[in-house]
């Protein structure tokens, strides 16, 4: 009876109060609230990051999968976020990531693959998510949604498909914390890495310099990933290459190491 009370309180406050919203989701999801500055303080910090992408989790068995991504010293958590029309996949929404949220301390990732993402930004809001990424595609304004996601205190994401590239989000540089480069075309996992996101890594690298964080996700694996760390790459949103390995930790600090090698060879 009091947790039905306690939530009908949050949601009659819901749309008025974001410091309400994020409280609940610290109290009732067992994590850490951590600022825009300290996420993204914390990203810096331990890049290269491997984000293993939960679209290839065991979803039988979550509580074992992140006991599993926990020994693994996982850092950052990559949500795959699928709506049937934006892609032609169903993933999961808001009510799986809360659950998964009481599982894992790790900063959330959500990588909204959805028609009208603005709709939902307070449904992630509220189970957890730390870092909300859309897609120009679904929004070709994205500039008030963009800062829409930094005033409630998260890492504003922009991500672009194989074929978009760079040039396209440029202007909306400012309003973006992170760029997310789709080295696949979004709605599947395990496919084949398109090689063309190595040039978009690099423009954005260039022109976002220090300040932009840089994600890329698809097919990225012990032959794929050294390239994009030296085309500047930060974050590697990483699928089968780890949750089809029988040992995480081992998985995650194989792609780790190569990572820095080849960031270290620049």
């Amino acid at each position: 009876v009091a947790l039905v009370g306690l939530d009908i309180g949050f949601r009659a406050a819901h749309n008025s109060d974001l410091n309400f919203v994020q409280a609940y989701a610290c109290c009732f999801l067992g994590y850490v609230m951590r600022s825009r500055q300290q996420l993204l303080s914390q990203i810096r910090s331990v890049s290269p990051v491997i984000a293993p992408s939960m679209l290839k989790c065991d979803f039988g068995n979550l509580h074992r999968e992140f006991e599993r991504l926990q020994t693994a010293g996982t850092e950052v958590l990559h949500l795959d976020v699928m709506d049937g029309h934006f892609v032609p996949n169903l993933s999961y929404g808001p009510m799986v990531i809360e659950r998964m949220r009481q599982h894992s301390g790790a900063i959330f990732d959500a990588h909204l693959m959805i028609s009208d993402p603005g709709r939902y930004l307070d449904e992630y809001v509220r189970v957890g998510c730390e870092a909300i990424t859309i897609h120009l595609e679904a929004v070709p304004e994205p500039a008030g949604l963009l800062r829409a996601i930094r005033e409630r205190g998260l890492l504003a994401g922009l991500a672009v498909n194989p074929g978009t590239g760079w040039s396209p989000a440029a202007r909306f540089l400012d309003e973006m914390d992170l760029f997310l480069v789709m080295s696949v075309q979004p709605g599947f996992g395990g496919q084949k890495f398109i090689p063309g996101a190595i040039s978009t890594i690099r423009e954005a690298r260039l022109a976002g310099g220090d300040r932009l964080l840089i994600s890329v996700d698809g097919g990225i694996g012990k032959s794929t990933i050294a390239e994009c760390a030296k085309a500047g790459c930060d974050l590697f949103v990483a699928g089968s290459s780890v949750f089809d390995e029988p040992c995480y930790s081992a998985a995650m600090a194989e792609l780790r190491r190569l990572a820095m090698e080849a960031r270290a060879a620049v």
